[in-house]
């Protein structure tokens, strides 16, 4: 069969001495960054992007591919021990987890979620295996229509599944898509929106956008946050659930490892809708629901897989069609830039170590998440009293250095500076960065695949429409949003924000 020949392949890739330490790194880093409160996976990839220019295409990859699954296990530590989640899709983990904890199960719930991730990580990656081949496959009959329509619904995927107001989330993805702008026309060589400033003559750099939107706009808004960090449990013990536990966990992780690798192809979706998702449908299906929010075990099992799951899934738009489902993915294609790679299906033909060498690299590191998240927890526990004021300069000065050894530009790290001084100003306002990063990272294959599709129709717009595959897509991203635009939607998109 061709999936164990693809697959003997990616392991002899993910296998070798040097993969396998960049693995270990990954998924280490991603532990810690979940663990610790206030930094995320999309700040820390962020800021790690410059060190990509030194390592092999592949194992720069399975590096920020395991920091960014490996933050799904660190962050639910914190979500557990001391109520404050250390990454975004941990948030629904709070709500029983640190329940569990406060009646001395700490232990258990931790088990409970490191082995919720494993088992759905490793069921997620068998789908990455099986489904994105096919989907390669069927991206190879596109061309520029669909591909820009496919940009068109991934861009109003997420402003359509983000969170909070529909406008802001508007307004950000035009912000991105200008952003994109900036710099040469490839067709004309005529500069746009520089202003007369010759560094913009080759646009913003993806790095120093992402790098002071996601990592100094978060260190600014984090210094403001003077929660007490209180670990309930200063000993974990008890680690092994009963069988009862086991039975009551088995159905939630099945339910959420379905649900999340769903949810973690589609644009704007991932691991934080997933969990939310999960959360939501447990409680639902629940007899009796009143023990959700008690330290009932189905609701730290189900968001735990479903948020690892839809982590992991997430990686099919993106290695087969070059299009990113979150913000992550969107740093993942602009680290396979920056090493020279176009994202897309012909990956899969012309550079099938890599493709799956990463996914080998999942299984790989779940099995060291595991091994890493119930032994080693006693560490983990003690890792989240580390104050705050003691990490934030080592951020911000690891990213100036990293921002100016792109290209010795002094004004890069001025730029860092503006954009980390506008991804704390988006924070105030309640505007959802995601958005406008997917946007940048969009804008300029949109326009390159409209500006050809224009050519190759003679002029002709309604083309986009008359072609089944692009009129079907425009029409499904139309539709998602006039029903985001629905009064009763809009009201539950900024409720669930503001709580």
């Amino acid at each position: 069969m061709d999936i164990v020949a693809n697959l003997l392949i990616g392991f002899g890739t993910a296998l070798s001495p040097a993969n396998l330490l960049y693995c270990f790194v990954g998924v280490v880093l991603g532990t810690l960054i979940g663990v610790l409160p206030g930094i995320g996976p999309v700040s820390a990839i962020a800021m790690l992007l410059p060190a990509t220019y030194a390592l092999p295409p592949v194992a720069s990859l399975i590096m920020l591919a395991g920091i960014y699954y490996g933050a799904q296990y660190g962050g639910s530590t914190t979500a557990i021990l001391i109520n404050l989640p250390g990454e975004s899709a941990s948030v629904v983990t709070t709500l029983d987890g640190h329940q569990m904890a406060r009646k001395g199960r700490a232990g258990v719930a931790l088990a409970t979620a490191a082995l919720a991730s494993f088992f759905a990580g490793t069921i997620s990656t068998l789908i990455l295996a099986l489904f994105a081949p096919p989907l390669a496959l069927l991206a190879l009959k596109f061309n520029s229509h669909e591909y820009f329509a496919l940009m068109v619904l991934g861009l109003v995927g997420s402003i359509v599944l983000a969170s909070g107001s529909l406008l802001k989330g508007l307004g950000m993805v035009l912000l991105g898509l200008l952003l994109g702008c900036v710099g040469t026309d490839v067709e004309t060589a005529r500069e746009r929106f520089t202003f007369g400033i010759p560094e913009l003559s080759d646009g913003f750099g993806f790095v120093i956008l992402a790098m002071g939107i996601f990592g100094l706009g978060e260190v600014i808004k984090n210094l403001e946050d003077q929660t007490s960090k209180d670990v309930v449990a200063k000993k974990i013990s008890g680690l092994m659930p009963t069988r009862e536990d086991f039975r009551r966990m088995l159905g939630p992780s099945l339910r959420g490892t379905a649900l999340g690798s769903v949810l973690g192809v589609l644009p704007g979706g991932g691991a934080v809708l997933a969990s939310f998702a999960a959360y939501s449908l447990e409680s639902r299906i629940s007899r009796p629901p009143e023990g959700f929010g008690n330290g009932a075990i189905e609701g730290v099992a189900a968001p735990e897989a479903a948020n690892n799951a839809g982590a992991q899934t997430s990686f099919i738009p993106m290695l087969t069609l070059g299009i990113p489902s979150n913000p992550v993915m969107a740093l993942m294609i602009g680290a396979m830039l920056i090493q020279g790679m176009q994202p897309g299906p012909l990956i899969l033909q012309q550079q099938p170590g890599l493709f799956w060498g990463i996914v080998a690299s999942m299984w790989i590191g779940n099995v060291m998440l595991l091994v890493l998240n119930l032994p080693l927890v006693g560490m983990w526990a003690r890792m989240i009293t580390a104050p705050y004021h003691l990490l934030y300069p080592a951020i911000l000065v690891f990213s100036a250095i990293g921002v100016f050894t792109i290209a010795g530009k002094e004004v890069d790290v001025y730029f860092l500076a503006l954009f980390g001084v506008l991804g704390y100003v988006f924070a105030k306002l309640e505007c959802e960065p995601a958005p406008l990063l997917l946007a940048f990272i969009l804008g300029p294959m949109m326009e390159e695949n409209f500006r050809r599709a224009m050519q190759l129709s003679q002029g002709d717009p309604t083309s986009f429409l008359t072609r089944p595959i692009s009129g079907a897509l425009l029409a499904i991203a139309a539709v998602g949003l006039l029903v985001a635009l629905a009064p009763s939607i809009r009201a539950k998109r900024e409720e669930a924000f503001d709580e």
